[in-house]
């Protein structure tokens, strides 16, 4: 289970999990802001449906996903490529322009799977703390069809759960 607070270093890992999504986007933006201190690291997390291309990648890394990557291989973009991960300039240049001015250290970590169970996997393997992620706001019907991953990660997560609407 993961550990609230500060790890034996004394350093939060904060998690935002990002699809790229507008809504991703605004939760990476909100924990910025507003939760992440000088010094903390902020570990962003992919989730990957399997399927196509992601199916080998899937098997290579089923269960414990990417290693670690470091913000400075994470904006390349063959690295980005190996991984399936879109390239996004606003994204990245929010991580660059945190990890400057708050002296944060920003690693990246893809899984492959249920983004439901992969986000609350990732939690417990990575020791964060908190975790932020955004709500697309899908009606009664979509959700009850589609499945919430906010509502699961909110209910199943070990650690506080902060959840940032895509519209205020």
């Amino acid at each position: 289970m993961a550990s609230c607070g500060k790890d034996e270093d004394g350093v939060r890992k904060i998690g935002v999990a990002m699809d790229y999504s507008p809504s991703s986007k605004r939760a990476l933006e909100w924990a910025i802001r507003n939760l992440l201190r000088r010094g903390d690291t902020l570990v962003v997390l992919v989730v990957h449906h399997t399927g196509g291309d992601e199916a080998k990648r899937a098997a290579l890394w089923a269960k414990s996903g990417s290693p670690l990557i470091p913000l400075s291989e994470f904006r390349e973009p063959a690295v980005m490529q190996t991984y399936g991960v879109k390239c996004d300039a606003e994204v990245l240049d929010m991580l660059d322009t945190a990890a400057r001015q708050l002296e944060l250290k920003v690693v990246a970590k893809i899984y492959w799977g249920d983004a439901r169970e992969k986000l609350c996997e990732a939690v417990d393997e990575q020791r964060i703390d908190t975790i932020v992620m955004g709500s697309r706001g899908l009606g009664t019907i979509q959700r009850i069809l589609l499945g919430s991953v906010t509502n699961y990660v909110l209910s199943n997560a070990p650690c506080p759960v902060t959840v940032i609407k895509e519209k205020c």
